[in-house]
């Protein structure tokens, strides 16, 4: 079984959805927990982060999470569009 923790930033952005877009986002995040590897890795200043891109209302949205490997911990760090994602990631 994995447990999913969340970051306040993740949480604040959650709260801003409406309850379609947080379907989504749930089977998104059921995707993650049944495979951690899903997603692209990242390197450099994001190493240990993946990021899962999926469809909500027909927009393409990111969602960057950490995996720890020996716990079976998914800790869920941020969501939004492409826009301004990586940058803000990176704070």
């Amino acid at each position: 079984m994995v447990r999913i923790l969340q970051t306040p930033t993740f949480k604040r952005a959650v709260k801003r959805l409406h309850h379609q877009q947080k379907l989504a986002l749930d089977e998104a995040i059921r995707a993650i927990a049944e495979a951690p590897d899903i997603g692209e890795a990242k390197v450099g200043d994001l190493a240990g982060v993946r990021v899962h891109k999926f469809k909500m209302d027909k927009q393409s949205m990111l969602l960057a999470f950490e995996v720890s490997d020996g716990e079976g911990v998914v800790k869920l760090l941020a969501l939004g569009s492409h826009e301004n994602f990586y940058r803000d990631l990176k704070r």
